[in-house]
């Protein structure tokens, strides 16, 4: 994504373009066949199968996102494999829960992380204290001598 400072009533203030963002739905039904190639009854056929689900205008023209139209694109690939609808349906779901799962791994990876580094903090504080009050222990027991 493309951040840009606008420079005009809100100084500093940074905004995302809706053509960088590639899941602004931008692209109509005949957008896509021509640019993919395809027809459109191929495109409303996925739809209607639940494939894609692109969002609707106000006109409630189908409009897809950049994810989409790749997503689009993995599924004419396969269908010209011969793989049939419905398995082509599933892998999707099962490439975008794979996908869900590696996003949380990560970030519990990230967190342990965290976690860890506080924990090594913790007990190097921890012995600080303790030496500390050793050494103070020692000191007050030199005193009762």
């Amino acid at each position: 994504m493309t951040a840009r400072n606008t420079g005009h009533c809100g100084e500093g203030r940074r905004t995302v373009e809706p053509f960088d963002d590639e899941n602004v739905p931008l692209f109509t039904v005949g957008q896509v066949a021509d640019m993919l190639s395809l027809k459109q009854a191929f495109l409303r056929r996925i739809d209607d199968l639940q494939v894609v689900s692109p969002q609707r205008s106000a006109g409630r023209q189908r409009r897809y996102t950049r994810v989409e139209i790749r997503i689009i694109q993995q599924v004419a690939t396969m269908a010209d494999e011969g793989m049939t609808m419905t398995a082509i349906r599933r892998i999707i779901e099962l490439e975008q829960q794979l996908a869900e799962v590696v996003r949380q791994r990560d970030e519990l990876a990230a967190r342990l992380s965290e976690v860890s580094a506080e924990r090594i903090r913790l007990t190097q504080q921890l012995r600080s204290l303790l030496r500390r009050d050793d050494g103070d222990r020692a000191y007050s027991a030199g005193d009762e001598v």
